[in-house]
Parts: structure tokens; C-alpha cells; sequence
């Protein structure tokens, strides 16, 4: 090769037409041969002349030449096999990693490059190794001397001001001379780069009238020359770079988890981007076709508008960004602690908070309506626990003490979203609440705790005073005193258990109900269904570390007044309207409420389902808003002919067997959705209590309670 440097005439001609890529072949042929022939860990004569003599560096400046023309692509892909052929550790060694260095600086220079494919091969591979020995990324964090001055005068860094500096030792025993940072001189801020890695945070040096200091910080250039070509418009190198940087954010080492979110724009260009394919989204998108995408992934994002038959305006622009989006949460989940912390908040900072929340803001019932939409989708999706809990920050605050009817102001997102819950517009009332629905899904403590939990801690909605010692016992021992009617106090739980069922079972008057007339519309349905939601709940739940038993009320403020809270507010409020709203409205809103029931902490479980509690003057539970909405409907039905047989039949209409056109549509939907959630709340209510859960038992108790 070195030949043909020397006798060549015609350095125009392309390197495809000279001897260099075979004898570049023959020479890796000869490294592997000789590593195959030998013990394991024991470097050949071959490989001996390789590192001593430079090689790997002459042929990085024949390949920054490019010349011949196509030297560089050649260059790559021998660095490349290099690399992934030879098992040996070779990036420890100097003349190894120091050229590697040097050509990772030429990666991604120029998108659409015709060396493209050949830099991101030999970027992945550096990675890759990097993955198997994490240590080694610290040769890759290179030292950037930058001199700081005084304003107006020049910074010039003399050998003068560096006489008497010790050697300097980097993290990898190598040493740093005097001399060889001596001439980093220039106008002010000024910077040099070498080529020792070396994790140092900072160098001070004397200073003088003409420089202050020379601080030593690190470039990431391996993070930048990936993230350059992520933007590469071919899609295969895009997705090879995003793959090389998730395995750099998952390195353990803190100097290159601080050097990545310090020093590298990681943080701005996945920000950037999602901001980017956010603003590039139509400003009205139908909400059912936002939840029609399938689920997406991040490597997998190609779409053909011609060959989708459910394509929509705008349904590219939206794969686009779930894909982004998805790649930002695996991204974090997959990061190095700090780093991931980092990038998170970069994302609620620029993202959230700098982009969504004036959408979510807004005034337009359309642009609430997607941007909620949008909101609900990235619920949905979001998988790591670091991310989430930025969103949850963004979306609800951070505060956790008992709210007031006054500190609406405290954070104006949550309580807008949550007045969106009863909006005008049924449609974003509907989507806020899935919203909401879906949220209180995800395995993060303080989204119950900040919509509910923080109101119900003391139990001041119960009114209570013990009256002689037997309840005093009963206090103390952390048990809810005159919970159950008194006629029954003292019984065998079971019976207790039937009590709390018919309560609700019972709530709705024969006249108003129909499921028995249909079906498949038993109540041995929600109660397999409580089963296995219920055990969901309680594995999501099991690290939270709530109390078995409710507070006791020795210990409880009862003084105190007792306000729900605005999320439940809105809820119980909505129920209260439940023969008034339309169908689709009811569903969500109960729907809503069950899910809440579903959680395993005593304060909920007793004032979202005990039907006995003794509630405080002036306070509301879920039963005692049913009761209200039930005495309502028991007016109604006298003003109605026929009521059971027109409920009937809107029964099977909404099961598609009847057809339109019966009148007090409204409130017999209503009704039927009331007969419903009654029968929910009683399964969750069963299986909450923690009575024998056979499968006989279970069918005995669904045909006794039918």
C-alpha cells in the first residue's frame, strides 16, 4: 500500500481501480490467521508490527485524505473488521484507540455522505465493545482545553505559566506533559483539543493578566457523531445510530453518564425533535384515529400512505412522532441512572411543558380535543418509570397535602384537565377522562395519592365519637366503628359481606331493572372480572407500602373539613347527573369510579364502598350519591307509562337487537348503565372483602346474589 503512495502518478483515480482494498483484505486475513494459530490473549508478531509501527494511524490519515478517491470508505470498513474479527482487546492500546478517536470525529461530518453506511458499521462496533468492557468508554471522553480571560484582553497560554505544573495523571495511568498542553493559545475562548482521554473535570493554572484559567472539559464524540446521523435521511443508518446510542446511554460509568448530559446535545436533539414532529401534526386530528395507530416502534417506522386502507390526513406526521416518542421513553429506560433523570426532564421541560401544555391550555374546543387526544396517547404509551414520573409531575404537580376549594390556582394544568373531565363538549369530557382512566393504571404512587388519597388521609368525612368502651375498643384496635347497620353487629363477616352486596344489589328498584331479562348480563361476569382486575391492582400496589387497616380515628383530625378533592368532586358530580348524560359519558364516568374502587387501600375501599360509613355533615361518598340519584329515578319512573318494558327494550337496542326511536331515550340509558355499575360495585366490593375465592364458592354466591 505504501508502494502505491510512492510510485502512483494519478491520484484521481478511484480506489476500486488500485491493489490497496485486496491487500487491505489480505492484511485482516493475515491478523485473524495468526490469532487463530496462537494461545488465547497472545499477540503475533504481525499484530506486534500493526500497533508499533502506527499502522492504524497511517491509514486514518490516507482515509481523512480520501485519497484515492473512496480511501475513506475503505479505511472504515477496515477499522470495522478490525475490530469485529479479531477477539483480542485492542481498544485499551494507544495506537489503537487514539486513531479511533480521530476517525469517529469523521463520522457524520456530511448527511448523505457516499461513506454513510461504512461510518455507522464502524460506529456500532465501537459501541458494541464498548457494551462488553463499559471501562473503555473512558478513552472516548477526550479532553477539550478551553481558556477563559478576562473581558477584552487576549488569553494566550505560555509554557511560562504551565513551569511547575506536576505531571497530570489521567484515569487510564497514561500521563499528560506540560508541554503537550503548552501551546493552547488564541483569541479568547480559544480551545484545543488533544487526543488523551482522560476523565479530569477541571484544570487550573496559575493565572495572569492575560488568561484566568484553562478548564479542562470533555467531548463526547462518539455521542456526536451518532446523533449526526440520526438525521440521516436513509432510514436504516437513522435507526443503527439510534441502536448505537441506546447502548452508550446504558454504560454504567458516571464520567460518561455526566460527559453525555453535560457535554453532548443528546438531551436538546431528542427534545428537538419531538417538538419538531409534534408542530408538524394537523391542528385537528380525529381522536378515533389517533387511537386506531397501532402500537408503534421506534426501529420500525415505515409507512406507505398508498398502501394503508385506513389512512388518514396526517396519519405520517403521526407515526412519526409516536415512533420518536417511543424512542425517547426506551432511550430513558434503558439509561444509566443520571442520565436518564436528565433526559427525562429535558423532555418534560422542553417538551411537556414548552410545547403540550399550551395546547392542552387552550380555549378551542377542537385543539383541546387533539391535543388531549394526544395527551392520552402518550399516557398510553409511556413505559419507563423515570419518564413517567416527569409526566405525572407535568400533568398533576407535585403537591400532596389535602387540597382546599381555593388552591385551584397551584397548578392550572391539572385543574383545567380535570374541569375538562365536565366539559361542555361531551367529546373532551369523554377524552379526558380516559385520559385520567389510563393514568391511574400506571404503577406511580402519587397519581392516586395527588387525585385522591391526600384528601381522604384523615378520615374527616366520617363523623364518629365513641360513646362507651366497647367502641373504644373497637377504635383502638384500627376497625371502623359502626360500619356495619347495627342490627348485625357481631355476626359472622360472610353475613356482613352479603350485607355490604345488597346494599348495592338492592339500590336500583325491581321496576328499574332489566339485566335479568337478557343474557349474559349476570353478575357472575364482574365478579370474574374483579378477580382478576383486583390482583392486578395489588401487584401494581404491592411496593407502595399502604396500611392493611385504615387510620385510626384516635389518631385522625375529624375536625378538619373534609373536601374530596377536585378530581372526585367532578366525578361524584358527573354521577349525580348519570339519568341526564348521555350514554357514552356514563360509561367513562363510571368507568372512571370503578377502577378507583379497584385499588387496595382501606380509606378508598371505605368511602367508595362501604355503604355504612357514618359520614360527617355536610360530605358525600359514592353510595350516598347513588342513593340520592336513586331517589330521584324512583320520581321519575311515575311520570313514565310502560317504564319497564320501554327500559327493556332500550337494552336490546343498545345490544343491537332492537331499533331506534323510543323516547326518554336519555334517562333509560342512564338507568341501564346505573343497574350496571350497581352490580360492578358489589363484585368489587366481594372479592375486596377477602372471603374464600374457589371457584364453587364463587358460583354459589353469583347465583345466590342473582
Amino acid at each position: 500500500i505504501t508502494h502505491y503512495y510512492i510510485e502512483t502518478s494519478d491520484d484521481k483515480a478511484p480506489v476500486t481501480d488500485t491493489n490497496i482494498p485486496s491487500h487491505l483484505e489480505q492484511m485482516l486475513d493475515i491478523l485473524v490467521q495468526e490469532e487463530h494459530e496462537r494461545e488465547s490473549g497472545e499477540t503475533g508478531p504481525c499484530m506486534e508490527y500493526l500497533l508499533h509501527h502506527k499502522i492504524l494511524e497511517t491509514l486514518y490519515t490516507l482515509g481523512k485524505a480520501d485519497c484515492p478517491p473512496g480511501m475513506k470508505q475503505q479505511v472504515l470498513a477496515f477499522y470495522t473488521k478490525l475490530l469485529g474479527r479479531i477477539r483480542q482487546p485492542l481498544l485499551p492500546h494507544i495506537n489503537v484507540y487514539k486513531p479511533v478517536q480521530k476517525l469517529i470525529r469523521l463520522c457524520g461530518e456530511v448527511l448523505t455522505a457516499p461513506t454513510e453506511n461504512e461510518e455507522i458499521q464502524f460506529l456500532c462496533i465501537v459501541c458494541a465493545k464498548l457494551k462488553q468492557d463499559p471501562y473503555l468508554v473512558n478513552f472516548f471522553l477526550e479532553n477539550k482545553l478551553k481558556v477563559l480571560a478576562s473581558k477584552g484582553s487576549a488569553s494566550v497560554i505560555t509554557e511560562d505559566m504551565l513551569k511547575g505544573q506536576d505531571l497530570l495523571m489521567t484515569d487510564t495511568g497514561q500521563s499528560i506533559q506540560p508541554e503537550e498542553i503548552s501551546n493552547a493559545a488564541g483569541a479568547e475562548h480559544t480551545e484545543k483539543e488533544d487526543d488523551l482521554s482522560t476523565s479530569l473535570d477541571e484544570l487550573n493554572v496559575t493565572s495572569s493578566p492575560e488568561a484566568s484559567a484553562i478548564r479542562l472539559n470533555q467531548d463526547y464524540n462518539l455521542v456526536n457523531s451518532l446523533l449526526n446521523l440520526t438525521k440521516s435521511p436513509d432510514g436504516r443508518v437513522a435507526v443503527k445510530a439510534c441502536e448505537g446510542l441506546m447502548l452508550l446511554v446504558s454504560l454504567p460509568e458516571p464520567a460518561a453518564a455526566k460527559c453525555l448530559t453535560q457535554s453532548t446535545c443528546l438531551c436538546e436533539l431528542l427534545t428537538d425533535r419531538l417538538t419538531t414532529l409534534y408542530n408538524a401534526l394537523p391542528l385537528s386530528v380525529d381522536p378515533l384515529d389517533i387511537e386506531s395507530v397501532e402500537a408503534v416502534n421506534w426501529g420500525l417506522d415505515s409507512y406507505s400512505h398508498k398502501e394503508d386502507a385506513s389512512a388518514f390526513p396526517g396519519k405520517r406526521a403521526l407515526i412519526s412522532f409516536l415512533s420518536w416518542f417511543d424512542y425517547c421513553d426506551q432511550l430513558i429506560k434503558e439509561a444509566q441512572k443520571t442520565t436518564a433523570v436528565a433526559m427525562a426532564r429535558s423532555v418534560r421541560e422542553r417538551f411537556f411543558v414548552g410545547v403540550m401544555e399550551p395546547q392542552l391550555m387552550q380555549t378551542s374546543e377542537i385543539g383541546i380535543l387533539t391535543s388531549t387526544a394526544l395527551l392520552h396517547r402518550i399516557v398510553r404509551q409511556v413505559t419507563s418509570d423515570v419518564l413517567l414520573q416527569e409526566m405525572v409531575g407535568f400533568i398533576l404537580g407535585g403537591h400532596r397535602e389535602p387540597e382546599t376549594l381555593t388552591d385551584i390556582n397551584r397548578h392550572p394544568l391539572r385543574h383545567r384537565l380535570i374541569e375538562h373531565c365536565d366539559h361542555i363538549s361531551d367529546e373532551i369530557s369523554i377524552m379526558t377522562l380516559r385520559m385520567f382512566e389510563h393514568l391511574l393504571q400506571k404503577p406511580n404512587e402519587h397519581i392516586l395519592y395527588n387525585l385522591v388519597l391526600r384528601n381522604l388521609e384523615e378520615r374527616n368525612y366520617t363523623e364518629y365519637k365513641p360513646s362507651c368502651q366497647e367502641d373504644k375498643d373497637v377504635v383502638e384496635n384500627g376497625q371502623i366503628a359502626g360500619k356495619y347497620c347495627p342490627v348485625i353487629v357481631g355476626l359472622d363477616l360472610f353475613i356482613n359481606v352479603f350485607l355490604f352486596l345488597f346494599s348495592f344489589l338492592c339500590l336500583v328498584p325491581e321496576e328499574a331493572k332489566s339485566s335479568y331479562h337478557v343474557e349474559g348480563t349476570g353478575y357472575d361476569t364482574y365478579l370474574r372480572d374483579a378477580h382478576r382486575q383486583f390482583r392486578d391492582y395489588c401487584a401494581i400496589c404491592l411496593r407502595w407500602e399502604w396500611p392493611g387497616s385504615p387510620k385510626s380515628l384516635e389518631k385522625c383530625n375529624l375536625e378538619a373539613s373534609f373536601f374530596e378533592g377536585h378530581f372526585l368532586k367532578i366525578l361524584f358530580d358527573r354521577m349525580g347527573r348519570i339519568l341526564d348524560q348521555p350514554y357514552d359519558v356514563n360509561l367513562q364516568v363510571t368507568s372512571v369510579l370503578s377502577k378507583l374502587s379497584l385499588f387496595p387501600h382501606p380509606h378508598i375501599h371505605e368511602y367508595l364502598l362501604d355503604p355504612y360509613v357514618n359520614l360527617a355533615s355536610g360530605c358525600r361518598s359514592l353510595f350516598s350519591v347513588i342513593v340520592r340519584v336513586v331517589g330521584d329515578l324512583m320520581v321519575r319512573i311515575q311520570r313514565i307509562p310502560d317504564f319497564t318494558p320501554k327500559l327493556l327494550l332500550v337494552r336490546k337496542r343498545l345490544l343491537g337487537l332492537e331499533p331506534e326511536g323510543i323516547d326518554h331515550m336519555t334517562l333509560l340509558e342512564g338507568v341501564i348503565v346505573l343497574e350496571e355499575f350497581c352490580k360492578e360495585l358489589a363484585a368489587i366490593a366481594f372479592v375486596k372483602y377477602h372471603l374464600p375465592t374457589g371457584p364453587l364458592i364463587n358460583r354459589t354466591l353469583a347465583l345466590q346474589l342473582e
